[in-house]
């Protein structure tokens, strides 16, 4: 018996991946605060759930915020851009491509990505560590807009890509781990015949998808955060960043693990959740 409710596959329009990862941060930027304050202590071990007594402690629930503009603005860079060119590429190819064109066409699609995001994200990292350090060597920047021209202005417009090389590998494999995964997993629990593409599909693929890019992603995001977060020639080279790192042990390179999968599998679920809304109920029919 034929199907005729059967309704027609919606696809996305190239800037819902920008528009859902701006709504998921609204909901993880506290996480993504404290992953980036874990990853940039050099010495001690200070838990997670330590660091947040003390900032809500001495500074108040609302400084788990702090940076949150700098987040919209690396939403609507890094993400708009990675999910813009996969979404239209993917799209452009006939039928359902297969695992490793998806690997490829998000690899590219992060790069781009991550080039355009990195002064973004690096004021992101600067204003989320801020509230960390004493208040005379606080940076104070208003505003995310206000945190790139200061950079501009006293440090150069090059040191706005302080820390791309490392960026762009971290977004290459991040969109990976989150974009091809997503789709491979989702493809394959639909084929089965125990899902069906609602919820709790995309609640599972994306889940799996957060566990895949937080291990993938996890050594490379370590040396993003600190470069970006260095002073002026702290680091002469990317090898004397890793030598400085690699002095905590290979570990070291997994500092934050735990809040960075606990922010980024929350960030993958409600990302994917909010684009198949997107998708299903703005999305667009082929012709």
């Amino acid at each position: 018996m034929t199907d005729q409710t059967k309704q027609p596959v919606r696809y996305s329009r190239w800037y819902f991946g920008g528009l859902a990862s701006a709504g998921a941060a609204c909901f993880t930027h506290p996480l993504d605060l404290l992953k980036v304050m874990l990853q940039t202590q050099q010495e001690g071990k200070v838990s997670a759930v330590q660091l947040t007594i003390n900032i809500v402690k001495n500074q108040g629930v609302k400084s788990l915020y702090n940076g949150i503009s700098a987040s919209f603005l690396r939403q609507m860079t890094y993400s708009m851009t990675r999910f813009g060119i996969y979404e239209v590429a993917k799209q452009s190819i006939p039928g359902d491509p297969d695992f490793l064109t998806k690997v490829g066409i998000a690899g590219l699609a992060g790069a781009a990505g991550g080039f355009v995001g990195t002064p973004a994200d690096m004021v992101n990292v600067r204003m989320q560590n801020d509230i960390k350090l004493p208040p005379e060597k606080r940076r104070n920047y208003k505003h995310a807009f206000d945190g790139l021209w200061r950079v501009y202005k006293d440090e150069g417009v090059t040191r706005l890509w302080s820390g791309a090389s490392t960026a762009t590998g971290r977004a290459i494999f991040m969109t990976i781990g989150q974009l091809s995964f997503y789709d491979q997993v989702k493809k394959i629990l639909i084929d089965s015949p125990y899902f069906e593409d609602n919820s709790l599909t995309h609640f599972v693929s994306s889940l799996t998808a957060g566990a895949v890019a937080t291990t993938l992603t996890q050594p490379l995001d370590v040396l993003k955060t600190r470069a970006m977060n260095a002073k002026p020639g702290e680091f002469k080279s990317q090898w004397e960043l890793i030598r400085y790192t690699a002095r905590l042990g290979p570990m070291g390179f997994f500092k934050g693990y735990i809040p960075a999968f606990v922010r980024l599998a929350p960030h993958t679920i409600l990302l994917f959740l909010f684009l198949e809304q997107l998708r299903i109920n703005f999305g667009y029919i082929k012709e």
